[in-house]
């Protein structure tokens, strides 16, 4: 009778799986390209595909493609702005009312300087101070070093009804300028000065 012979185990040892696999990965299909390759090469293959088919199609009808494709391209940008915007300024509400020591007066002169200078950002974010310091200076508002842009709204809105959207649209501005990096338009200034002025006219 035979005797048979030691079968040698089907599992490699820790070293000779590291082996294998290093061996395998080092195989040319798995180092030709990196993904951002892929991904370029793909948008190329398709770029191509569409400029073909394109070449086959009514001139007119390629460059009105064409167009609502730039119409979307627009949005998309547009879109994506004013939601980094938005989230810029939720996230960085700072306060209105400051420790700094300036009347009312004092604010919407600076306003009015910026203004004239054509500096709409300063005279916005002065003009939006100016309003609420002449509104603490007349008992509307509290002092209160630290209120932000939309407590001066909400409060200013429940006082005032009238002007609440003006306020609410003031203290929006407000933020997206000074804390969300955004432009004011010299309309938009004027607009927070006209509230002011509006606000003063009221008992």
């Amino acid at each position: 009778m035979t005797r048979s012979l030691p079968l040698a185990p089907l599992d490699p040892s820790p070293d000779e799986a590291r082996s294998l696999l290093r061996r395998e990965l080092l195989r040319p299909e798995y180092n030709d390209q990196d993904l951002l390759g892929r991904l370029l090469d793909w948008l190329q293959r398709t770029l191509d595909r569409g400029l073909d088919a394109a070449s086959r199609v009514p001139a007119l009808s390629t460059f009105v493609a064409m167009l609502v494709l730039c119409l979307l391209v627009l949005a998309l940008a547009w879109l994506v702005s004013r939601a980094r915007g938005s989230a810029a300024a939720d996230r960085a509400a700072g306060p209105v009312l400051t420790d700094e020591r300036v009347s009312a007066a004092e604010l919407r002169a600076r306003a009015e300087a910026a203004l004239a200078e054509g500096r709409a950002d300063d005279a916005l974010v002065d003009g939006f101070r100016a309003l609420a310091v002449r509104q603490v200076e007349r008992g509307r508002l509290p002092e209160a070093p630290g209120t932000t842009a939309r407590e001066v709204a909400r409060d200013l809105g429940a006082a005032v009804p009238a002007l609440a959207p003006r306020a609410e649209e003031a203290a929006t501005r407000f933020d997206l300028v000074l804390y969300g990096g955004r432009p004011a338009t010299r309309e938009q200034a004027v607009s927070v000065l006209a509230l002011d002025d509006d606000l003063v006219g009221v008992r």
